[in-house]
């Protein structure tokens, strides 16, 4: 993906923060574009919900897994049933095939 400065127009290397040109700040993407929603094989827990939660929408992985237990906890139940249904419905990651 091309970045280029929005006051010049000058292209830059992606890791750029500021424009060599003109010197003005380069807005960062919050999140990594194009990253699917899918339960990764390494890294997960229980079924993976939280760990492919966090690395599609760009979040810490340990505070989503700690909402999820607190949403456990005092929610009567209704995270444990959106967690399970996040379980079935977001699909496994493809497996690598050397």
């Amino acid at each position: 993906m091309a970045v280029f400065c929005n006051r010049c127009g000058t292209g830059l290397p992606p890791t750029a923060r500021f424009c060599s040109n003109c010197g003005a700040a380069v807005p960062v993407p919050s999140a990594i574009p194009g990253r699917p929603l899918c339960r990764p094989h390494f890294g997960r827990m229980i079924a993976g919900v939280c760990i492919g939660l966090s690395q599609a929408y760009g979040w810490d992985v340990a505070l989503v897994r700690v909402f999820a237990v607190i949403g456990c906890c005092f929610s009567c139940g209704l995270v444990l049933v959106a967690y399970l249904a996040c379980w079935i419905g977001i699909p496994e990651e493809p497996v690598a095939l050397p």
